[in-house]
């Protein structure tokens, strides 16, 4: 079963350990993440879960957002639930800056239940997975951290 959840970089810091050897550790905001739908292979061909992090504001989303977390009433639902199509459930949440779909088996988790930090209680390790800044096409000085000659400015 895979477990996971979302997060962001807040920053850096230092620990010492016993000896005074300095450990420089990434402080992470995890969580807490809603669960905004569910994938089953009968469904979607695939089993995933669909999390979102960090509430947008519903005066900055659009449509697409705000009807992704909440039912929303047009005329394509009116439509759709006429012909006896039936709607996916909504998790009634704000709506979410950052979607992800995580690979796996739902394995009991609901559409809007919140995630937080305890799922990981009795695991021991986890794998931190994430996109770098980019710096785009960089000199040699800022890439490979070269030095400058006297008078270079570098």
């Amino acid at each position: 079963m895979a477990i996971g959840l979302l997060g962001r970089k807040v920053g850096m810091t230092q620990l010492f350990d016993d000896t005074g050897t300095v450990i420089p550790v990434t402080v992470i905001e995890v969580g807490p993440c809603h669960v905004l739908q569910t994938r089953t292979a009968e469904r979607d061909g695939y089993e995933a879960v669909q999390l979102g992090f960090v509430d947008r504001p519903r005066r900055l989303a659009n449509r697409s957002e705000r009807g992704h977390v909440a039912k929303l009433d047009s005329k394509r639902s009116r439509k759709r639930t006429a012909a006896g199509v039936e709607a996916l459930p909504k998790p009634d949440c704000e709506p979410k800056k950052f979607i992800r779909e995580i690979r796996g088996p739902a394995a009991g988790r609901e559409i809007g239940d919140e995630l937080r930090v305890d799922v990981f209680e009795n695991v021991k390790a986890v794998d931190i997975v994430g996109t770098s800044k980019g710096r785009g096409t960089a000199g040699v000085m800022k890439r490979h951290n070269f030095s400058g000659q006297r008078a270079s400015h570098g």
